[in-house]
């Protein structure tokens, strides 16, 4: 049997809105759906915002919906994550903030990572979305 779950504004908001959850699981293992940019108190996007504040407010979002089940990012295996190019057409800004918040908050081990650059995300003022699965030891 599995726990659905889908904690704070957004969670509620999405499950109101389009009927999915933020964080499921079952024996052990937890998979978030993925986390963009948004401001927890205004649920907004950070546009207007360099990626890299973006992009950190995405890795504060996952925290979030870790902590919602008393995981944090030392819990996380693996991580997908999703960019709008930006307008010199790459993603190297944000796969380098990547790697900072990476090194920042799973400073004992490195997760296994796809990193895919896209035309769009879900919400057009998204630039980043963040999922992760993560295990109970």
């Amino acid at each position: 049997k599995f726990k659905m779950l889908s904690p704070g504004g957004w969670g509620e908001k999405q499950v109101r809105d389009y009927s999915y959850s933020m964080v499921m699981e079952m024996d052990g293992r937890v998979e978030l759906s993925g986390q963009g940019g948004w401001d927890p108190g205004t649920l907004e996007f950070q546009t207007g915002h360099p990626i890299e504040a973006e992009i950190n407010q995405a890795f504060e979002n996952v925290a979030f919906m870790l902590n919602a089940v008393d995981l944090d990012w030392g819990n996380v295996a693996h991580v997908n994550s999703y960019h709008v190019p930006e307008p010199d057409g790459t993603i190297l800004a944000a796969t380098g903030e990547m790697g900072r918040q990476f090194r920042r908050r799973m400073p004992d081990h490195k997760p296994i990572w796809t990193c895919l650059g896209v035309a769009v995300l879900g919400d057009p003022k998204m630039r980043v979305e963040i999922r992760v699965t993560a295990f109970r030891f």
